[in-house]
């Protein structure tokens, strides 16, 4: 495979798993713009001369993304060296974004997908390159769009910390929501919809996990989020938030009841799947609210909940 650079990008000449030299004539064409007939492909394998050949599924180089678990991987009794896989380019580059620094990369080979290239470009760590074959053994590889990347934990940020500034006037608190699929999906609706930090109680999904970060698309890595302690609602009241829970009860405000609309500080709490909130923090709110619904139907799952609420009590 011999590459061209056109337009500041590298391109690929390659078919049928063959491998092709391209004439002098043909790089300067490319380095010229020319050569619009070349198909327009990002190929990462050129770009990387210190990329570590992984041929073997159980090589140790894979074991942070193949054989530790997500509770090994955030290594509670020794923090500060937690780490945690970040999935697909897009997902990668918003957590480079968001300051997470990467430890390793692997990555299919002969990759092509969109931001792979950008993500080889920003990180000077070690690249692991795979075929196909090996890579299928991981756990929902496919999914990934041949790549993953290991990275540190931050430090985690304190409450203060999260709700220091001014503007941040909407916060979600989200209690024991378990699935991690929810969880990314309640960041992605919180970051598109204006909500300001996401808080957890225990027990709730680690958002750093594989799939609440891929599933919230890398907003785990945008929007400010901490975990809460046991006294959350006084502190939360002390910093001058309304606490509204999402709650059926007979007294549940309309979700559109302008009132809600004019609070300036406003915390929405939403439960777990099942049980939803405890009656000890439905009775400890100001407010508990509710998504008037039709043909019987009493509830939406949270995730999908937490978009109409967002939208509807995002700040004005």
């Amino acid at each position: 495979v011999t590459i061209c650079r056109a337009n500041t990008k590298y391109i690929e000449r390659e078919q049928q798993n063959k491998s092709y030299s391209c004439s002098d004539r043909t790089v300067r064409d490319c380095r010229a713009g020319k050569g619009a007939h070349v198909p327009f492909e990002v190929h990462i394998i050129s770009k990387m001369e210190h990329a570590i050949e992984i041929t073997d599924f159980d090589a140790p180089e894979l074991d942070v993304y193949a054989r530790l678990t997500e509770g090994q991987l955030l290594n509670r009794f020794e923090p500060e060296k937690g780490m945690f896989v970040a999935e697909t380019p897009y997902v990668i580059l918003r957590a480079l974004d968001g300051g997470y620094e990467p430890v390793s990369i692997l990555v299919e080979r002969g990759v092509n997908r969109k931001g792979a290239m950008d993500v080889i470009e920003r990180c000077q760590v070690p690249i692991y390159v795979s075929e196909l074959e090996v890579l299928t053994q991981l756990t929902g590889f496919k999914l990934t769009r041949g790549m993953l990347c290991a990275m540190r934990r931050p430090r985690p940020r304190t409450l203060e910390e999260v709700l220091q500034n001014q503007n941040t006037r909407r916060v979600v608190v989200l209690e024991k929501v378990m699935n991690p699929t929810n969880i990314g999906a309640i960041f992605r609706s919180a970051a598109a919809l204006g909500m300001d930090a996401v808080l957890l109680t225990p027990g709730c999904s680690d958002p750093l996990y594989r799939r609440c970060a891929r599933v919230s698309m890398g907003t785990v890595f945008q929007i400010p989020w901490t975990l809460l302690g046991e006294n959350w609602m006084e502190e939360l009241s002390s910093r001058g938030y309304k606490t509204t829970a999402m709650a059926l009860t007979d007294e549940s405000y309309p979700i559109d009841a302008p009132e809600l609309r004019e609070i300036d500080k406003l915390a929405i709490i939403m439960g777990s799947e099942g049980d939803g909130l405890r009656d000890e923090t439905v009775a400890a709110c100001d407010y508990t609210v509710k998504i008037p619904m039709f043909h019987d139907v009493d509830s939406l799952n949270v995730a999908a909940a937490s978009a109409v609420v967002f939208w509807e009590l995002r700040p004005r």
